[in-house]
């Protein structure tokens, strides 16, 4: 019995209403098998490739290739999503937290709750 390889231009939609246009093929790591989706170079955009597990995908539709690399120019998807804190939390973060005589934790930079100047009394044994 021959099996023959998958590999074509693709709509593969993922579980979470994500949507991406590209070459799609099967590969296979570490004894389990992905959907591998290489989705093109566009305006301002490197080329990337994704893998995905078969139970995220939602739907696979053949096209055409144009189709698939106008569509994928549409989305503009990207390789990975950076999340990243707001730089006010970030300095927060950065900044070592102070505990006052009542226990209390708070940064530096974080207005006193108590309308103490320095937070911690120098006699307080913590």
């Amino acid at each position: 019995m021959t099996t023959e390889k998958f590999e074509q231009w693709c709509i593969l939609e993922i579980m979470g209403h994500q949507r991406f246009c590209g070459l799609v093929s099967e590969q296979t790591l570490g004894g389990a098998s992905f959907v591998r989706i290489d989705v093109p170079e566009s305006e301002g955009q490197p080329p990337f490739t994704k893998l995905f597990g078969a139970g995220s995908i939602y739907c696979i539709s053949p096209v055409a290739e144009d189709l698939a690399r106008a569509m994928a120019k549409e989305l503009r998807k990207k390789p990975v999503d950076v999340y990243d804190l707001p730089e006010e939390m970030r300095a927060k973060i950065r900044t070592p937290a102070i505990v006052d005589s009542r226990g209390t934790s708070y940064h530096e930079s974080y207005e006193d709750p108590y309308g103490e100047d320095e937070g911690v009394d120098d006699d307080t044994d913590l």
